[in-house]
């Protein structure tokens, strides 16, 4: 049996993530401090005590859900002596979530990437002045008929897929007007639902371009090393170790789409046979039942979870 590790996005993060975890595994609580070192925040305290509005802001819950999947991979490695590069054949993440890949594979020290994904929150946020972006998931419709839906709707404004999760559940974003637009036109299209996300910024679409300026100049002073396995990009789907090239890529997702629903069937393709989600909640294993119903998938968030995987392992 083959594993790839993936590592959950924005939306999974819930007050109370990790907490166990550090109360059980002395090697947990010291990912978080670091990461609340590197940041010079508390930001565990919110992770674990809330409160959710503050926990869900961008800045925050970007670092504090890489902070639990790095949280979850240290244990296994350090209590469980099993190293990512003995278990997963590839890494990959959802939007964020591929920071987290890159540093439970060792590409990114944890507080480079605590930082950088702190500052990635931060500019995201200011590329877009707040109620001039949106972002919609169209329940119902798969890639082409969501594209035609946007380009329809843009009229002049930026409207594009964002993330192509699952077939029946594109995400668009763009401005505000013309995400609207789309989602009563996907009625029209034959979508199931459409409805606008509760997000403070249009991520990974155009408007971000400021965003991504910010993150090349910051990836360019951060020293990055080979993953200890290949990343499989989300721009390209392609298994990645150059990085020169994850630099590149990482710059690139800031306003380019998150072809999940592509990496997933391409780690089947490669020969993966379980998908392993570190780190809070379950979205990215509910995803891959609908993706590709050959693939087998389990999740690890407490202690208890990374036991019986490892015991798995060696049944």
């Amino acid at each position: 049996m083959k594993y790839a590790f993936t590592f959950p996005g924005q939306g999974s993060q819930t007050v109370g993530m990790g907490k166990e975890l550090a109360e059980n595994m002395p090697v947990a609580a010291q990912v978080f401090e670091e990461v609340n070192d590197a940041l010079g925040q508390n930001l565990s305290a919110l992770m674990f005590e809330g409160p959710q509005e503050d926990l869900t802001l961008t800045h925050n819950a970007q670092p504090a859900l890489m902070a639990v999947s790095v949280a979850v991979v240290r244990v296994m490695e350090a209590e469980f002596g099993k190293k990512l590069s003995d278990v997963a054949s590839y890494v990959a993440g959802h939007s964020l979530g591929e920071y987290s890949a890159l540093a439970a594979a060792g590409a990114i020290e944890l507080a480079d990437t605590a930082r950088l994904l702190k500052l990635r929150g931060e500019a995201m946020q200011r590329a877009v002045p707040v109620g001039e972006g949106a972002m919609a998931a169209i329940l119902g419709l798969n890639m082409d008929a969501a594209e035609k839906v946007a380009a329809e709707a843009a009229q002049g404004e930026v409207c594009t897929a964002a993330n192509d999760n699952a077939d029946g559940q594109i995400v668009l974003s763009g401005h505000k007007a013309a995400i609207e637009r789309a989602i009563e036109i996907a009625k029209e299209h034959g979508a199931k639902r459409g409805m606008l996300l509760p997000v403070s910024a249009p991520f990974h679409c155009p408007l971000m371009q400021p965003a991504a300026d910010e993150m090349a100049a910051a990836l360019a002073e951060t020293n990055l090393s080979s993953p200890v396995v290949p990343v499989i990009a989300n721009v390209t789907t392609d298994p990645e170790s150059d990085p020169d090239r994850i630099r590149e890529l990482l710059v690139q997702q800031v306003t380019g789409r998150v072809r999940w629903r592509e990496s997933v069937l391409k780690m089947g393709e490669l020969g993966i046979g379980t998908l392993v989600e570190a780190g809070a909640g379950k979205v990215l294993s509910g995803m891959v039942r609908r993706i590709n119903r050959d693939l087998a998938a389990t999740s690890l968030q407490s202690a208890e979870d990374i036991e019986n995987f490892v015991k798995s392992l060696d049944s």
